[in-house]
């Protein structure tokens, strides 16, 4: 066996129907077919991919994390970054954007309304300097 990618994340929220909006509008990702499970949630898709699991809990904004959970980010590999941060802009969303240049990737760093650490991976838009 060997890992190939990530195939999804899952994250719990108290405010079900702002990540909803806010996955769509920052990142496209739409709502989509879930099974029937016994509590609240969505599964957000890219494309015909699920991607992203978010189950609804009672409590204040961002509650969850004061359970011992670490994780600091996720990430998806993405393309047309110009169109992205033009969304960003529009959205009025504010984003960080890194060059990692021995990698070729261009990456957004950007926090979804629980505070959740994102990053998006762009290939460059010109080639590394330090190709080996």
């Amino acid at each position: 066996m060997s890992i190939e990618k990530l195939d999804h994340v899952n994250l719990r929220t108290t405010q079900l129907g702002a990540m909803i909006d806010w996955y769509g509008a920052a990142l496209g990702l739409q709502p989509g077919r879930r099974p029937d499970f016994p509590f609240p949630g969505a599964w957000l898709y890219a494309g015909n991919t699920v991607v992203l699991h978010l189950i609804g809990i009672d409590g204040p904004p961002g509650a969850g994390s004061e359970r011992g959970l670490k994780l600091e980010h996720f990430a998806f590999s993405a393309r047309d970054i110009a169109s992205v941060q033009a969304r960003l802009q529009t959205m009025g969303e504010p984003y960080q954007r890194v060059e990692l240049l021995t990698l070729d990737l261009a990456q957004l760093n950007l926090w979804d309304p629980d505070g959740n650490h994102l990053h998006l991976d762009f290939p460059s838009d010109e080639p590394s300097k330090y190709q080996e």
